[in-house]
């Protein structure tokens, strides 16, 4: 699977954005998806994951109640909502994909799966002003 981010920009601190990362093939759904994020100096962060369905999420600490993930398999494209930006929240964001699998994943198995992602698209740079 190819991954195309996009949706990246520059937000004043409170602000919203929307990025979203494309995805080629025709399995999709098949694909857990993941987003993360690496800011200048810094490990790359783990930032939210979604299951085949969109049923389970996972969140960060960081950015719970603020970022949201979702799917749309149908169009083949993963979206990551978000809102109330602060300027920690800076950095390149980047879609990932692991599978093709089948089954329910919960959770907690999401958040465990930082390091197992095989295919990743090119990132979307997020900069947010104070």
């Amino acid at each position: 699977v190819q991954l195309q981010a996009s949706g990246g920009g520059l937000v004043q601190a409170g602000g919203s954005l929307r990025l979203s990362c494309a995805a080629s093939g025709r399995t999709f759904s098949r694909y857990i998806m993941g987003w993360f994020r690496q800011a200048p100096g810094k490990e790359r962060e783990y930032v939210a994951a979604i299951n085949l369905s969109g049923q389970s999420t996972y969140y960060t600490d960081s950015v719970k109640g603020r970022f949201t993930v979702s799917r749309d398999n149908a169009k083949n494209t993963v979206y990551l909502q978000m809102t109330s930006l602060k300027p920690e929240d800076t950095a390149v964001y980047h879609c990932a994909a692991d599978g093709p699998t089948t089954g329910y994943y919960t959770e907690s198995y999401l958040s465990r799966l930082q390091s197992q992602y095989h295919y990743w698209g090119q990132g979307t740079e997020v900069t947010v002003s104070s």
